[in-house]
């Protein structure tokens, strides 16, 4: 089987690690990149510092996938997260581990993680063709001939591999395109919408804290207000910016929450004090209010909120900021309380691709064998990456998907 030619379409991360698995089992591998360099998106990944994958066990990775776990089954076990660190070590790249097991170059540059792979890639003998757009696939008799380029110009292969990108982030060249040359040819394409995306809000209030971030938060997405059980659920970090809220426990809640807004807007309450029950923080304001009993009430938050978080909370309690602690009332006091432990906003939609770190939907998986991530509808064609209709958390999870079903995408069988 050795010595084929291979072609693979997008010199991202799943791109790069199939070319690579490719040239180990002994094929000639051409890559086609329509930018003008390889991995422009892995730059822009855990802002410039690319969280290459998670060193959790096996199956907190596969926990942490959100749309078609089991179909990732195979590949995640095939190359795991210790596969993924191996091959960058071996390769010299010095890796560290951070907050929530997520993995980094100690260099803290995603240019490194990409000059890693190119390294591997010349080492293998593999062909970059950059600023090179695929406009189409040659197909004969359901079976992958090679692609046309847009030019015009023909390239015959024995096997294609496809790693196109979803649609987040198109200003790096994934805008889609690879799904409609997929749709041509009988793939059907499940919807796309942006995933681990930033959040509109309707309080004007947001705009008024944009910057401020709040760490060892609790964030819930209900449906609608009364609703008791929440339909995602996290504690972390967010922000506030100016058309609502992002940071990671936001981003993580979008890919859960997205299809329920479809719906209707949904109502996020932020537990401020999640360590606190309704009484500990209560006696907690009390012991506040001792300490500054003929100040103004304004005054004396200072060790309960951040500063730019007291005039809104007070104003969302409705309290005046000047009037005096001692004339503060038991009544005012519980609407504090419930405002700490569920400070309440009301989120209309997600953000766009162009914000998206991720894109929720792509290949149907039922028309891809999870084995070996070739297309059963045209034979000798794979896939790999973002274009298959698998996605999870932040975490590094994103990354090792692009990983595992590179490497498998590239094997041979």
């Amino acid at each position: 089987m050795a010595d084929r030619k291979v072609i693979v379409i997008g010199a991202g991360a799943a791109g790069m690690m199939a070319a690579y698995s490719s040239a180990l089992c002994g094929n000639k591998v051409t890559v086609f990149e329509r930018n003008e360099k390889a991995g422009k998106k892995l730059f822009i990944t855990g802002k410039g510092r690319c969280n290459i994958t998670n060193d959790s066990d096996v199956e907190t990775i596969l926990n942490n996938i959100i749309t078609n776990r089991k179909f990732m089954y195979s590949a995640i076990y095939s190359f795991s997260n210790e596969d993924v660190k191996a091959f960058f070590e071996e390769n010299g790249l010095h890796l560290k581990v951070e907050r929530g097991n997520r993995i980094f170059p100690v260099s803290d540059k995603s240019s490194d993680v990409i000059n890693t792979l190119k390294k591997a890639l010349r080492n293998e003998n593999v062909e970059i063709e950059y600023n090179t757009f695929v406009k189409d696939l040659i197909v004969e008799d359901n079976t992958v001939k090679g692609v046309v380029l847009e030019e015009g110009r023909k390239v015959y292969a024995d096997k294609v591999i496809m790693a196109t990108g979803g649609m987040s982030y198109p200003v790096t060249g994934s805008d889609g395109k690879g799904f409609d040359i997929l749709r041509k040819y009988g793939h059907t394409i499940t919807d796309l919408s942006p995933a681990l995306v930033p959040m509109n809000v309707k309080e004007e209030f947001a705009k008024e804290l944009q910057g401020l971030s709040l760490k060892n938060v609790t964030i819930a997405f209900f449906r609608k207000e009364g609703d008791k059980k929440p339909v995602y659920e996290e504690f972390g970090e967010m922000l506030f910016t100016h058309f609502g809220i992002s940071g990671p426990i936001v981003l993580s809640g979008s890919s859960v929450v997205g299809k329920y807004l479809k719906e209707g807007n949904l109502i996020a309450k932020i537990d401020l004090k999640p360590a606190l029950s309704k009484e500990q923080l209560d006696d907690r304001i009390l012991r506040e209010f001792t300490n500054g009993i003929n100040k103004d009430i304004v005054n004396v938050m200072d060790n309960l909120l951040p500063k730019k978080l007291i005039p809104v909370m007070l104003d969302y309690c409705e309290i005046e900021p000047h009037k005096k602690v001692n004339s503060i009332s038991k009544e005012e006091r519980n609407r504090m309380v419930e405002a700490f432990k569920g400070l309440k906003l009301t989120v209309t939609s997600l953000r766009g691709f162009n914000e998206a770190i991720i894109t929720q939907g792509g290949v149907k998986v039922k028309e891809v064998d999870p084995g070996t991530m070739e297309s059963k509808i045209i034979s000798n064609l794979y896939l790999a990456g973002e274009m298959l209709d698998v996605d999870a958390l932040t975490g590094g999870y994103n990354l090792q998907i692009a990983w595992s079903t590179g490497r498998l995408a590239g094997m041979e069988y």
